[in-house]
Order: C-alpha cells, then structure tokens, then sequence
C-alpha cells in the first residue's frame, strides 16, 4: 500500500492502494476496500483522484460513501 500525504494534518487514513475498479483505504482501525460495485464507479474514481492528492479522502468517505465498502479486511 502506498503512504496516505495526509496534508491537513489530521486525516484518518493511513494508506491505500488502487486496483482497477476498486480502492482499498486504510484507516487507524482497519482496512476497508471499496469497489465499483459497492460504492459506484464515479465515487471511485473520486476517492483515487483524492487519495492520490493526499488531502479529502476521509472526509469524502465520511459523507458520501460512509459504509458503502465491499469488505473489511483482516
């Protein structure tokens, strides 16, 4: 997994990683992946944009995608 830049400061994401149609984000308390099918491809394609800027994504998964992922995993 790739180093979230975390640029605010106060992010809590720590890492994630792209793959395809999915993103896998995680987080102080686990790692979660989100896929086309779960989320929507346009919200993917948004938290990618996101994660690659290192500023936005726990705030745009805290309002609009929330618990919307495929799985958490171990």
């Amino acid at each position: 997994m790739k180093r979230y830049k975390n640029l605010s400061g106060n992010s809590g994401v720590i890492a994630y990683r792209f793959n395809g149609d999915s993103i896998t984000v995680q987080f102080e308390d686990g790692v979660y992946q989100y896929t086309y099918a779960s989320t929507g491809r346009s919200r993917i394609e948004r938290m990618k944009v996101l994660a690659a800027a290192g500023t936005g994504l726990s705030t745009f998964i805290a309002r609009y995608v929330r618990d919307a992922y495929a799985a958490k995993l171990p």
